[in-house]
């Protein structure tokens, strides 16, 4: 799968390969106040230590404060796809991770404190477990998800300048799914849309090309295409999906997978997207750890 490394797991944001928690909260902030900017990231340090609360920083944010991050762009505008994929890049990510709604609320209220007035708040989603990792559909999420040193070498960098060592990139989206039209399709239909099983999650041989499980076997890229997965559902009145969530040493993956998602390989379009469609798009860097905390100094300066 991916070559043996050596990883310093304590230079690791360590949030990023434990288990999906049973709530999490996604706070996505723009960029208002470049001179304000320094401050503002030394405040959040203290608040944000990589475990209960990851941190991302988007391409236009480290462009802005005078930076160079390579490997980090902004998420693609994808052209020539029949089905819509939008980029909705923003300049800081946080993903909040625990189980009290109330605790991650003041968390969130008190790192949006934090980054005023540099970075204001426009995007703040509820997450949450729904049984053993299910998405909203009843079908098991990341069921191909790399484990252990597999999971080190997948998600986070190994080469580079030392100050990046440790470090991974992010790939969020939130897809809004259209619950109503997906249970009224027959259990099979359902089935070959996702390309497995519901009842017992086995893959199905013969499910059509435009499966879900086949349009990204993360085996089948050359080269191989493998992320780690760490999605959870999101709800909001009478709104619900998915916040997809992938970590990888680079977004070459998750973004070869979408490109074949969306057709743009070999004209077949995911079935996913005749009852779900991706609503938001931001790739960021979640920089190593450093003496204990999130080392948030902008790359390449």
């Amino acid at each position: 799968m991916t070559p043996e490394t050596t990883h310093d797991t304590s230079r690791h944001q360590a949030g990023i390969l434990k288990a999906v928690p049973a709530l999490a909260r996604h706070l996505f902030f723009a960029l208002d106040s470049v001179t304000e900017l320094p401050n503002a990231l030394n405040r959040i340090a203290p608040l944000a230590d990589g475990d209960a609360t990851v941190v991302g920083l988007g391409e236009s944010l480290v462009r802005a404060a005078g930076g160079r991050m390579d490997g980090l762009r902004p998420f693609p505008t994808l052209s020539g796809s029949p089905v819509d994929i939008p980029s909705t890049q923003h300049g800081l990510w946080c993903w909040l991770r625990g189980d009290d709604r109330g605790e991650l609320l003041h968390r969130g209220r008190r790192i949006e404190a934090a980054l005023a007035p540099a970075l204001r708040l426009v995007l703040a989603t509820e997450a949450f477990r729904y049984g053993k990792g299910l998405d909203l559909t009843g079908y098991e999420d990341g069921t191909e998800n790399p484990e252990g040193d597999e999971a080190l070498a997948v998600a986070f960098t190994s080469t580079g300048a030392d100050s990046l060592l440790g470090g991974s990139f992010a790939a969020v989206q939130h897809w809004r799914h259209d619950l109503d039209h997906f249970e009224r399709l027959p259990g099979n239909e359902q089935d070959h849309i996702m390309g497995r099983r519901k009842s017992d999650n086995q893959e199905l041989e013969d499910a059509p090309e435009s499966s879900h499980v086949k349009r990204t076997a993360q085996e089948s890229f050359d080269p191989e295409a493998f992320v780690v997965r760490r999605s959870m559902p999101w709800t909001d009145g009478a709104q619900s999906g998915l916040v997809f969530l992938a970590f990888g040493h680079s977004v070459d993956a998750f973004e070869a997978q979408l490109r074949r998602m969306a057709g743009l390989d070999d004209g077949i379009v995911d079935a996913l997207f005749r009852f779900s469609q991706p609503v938001t798009g931001g790739y960021y860097w979640c920089p190593p750890m450093r003496d204990g905390r999130i080392d948030l100094r902008i790359p390449g300066r």
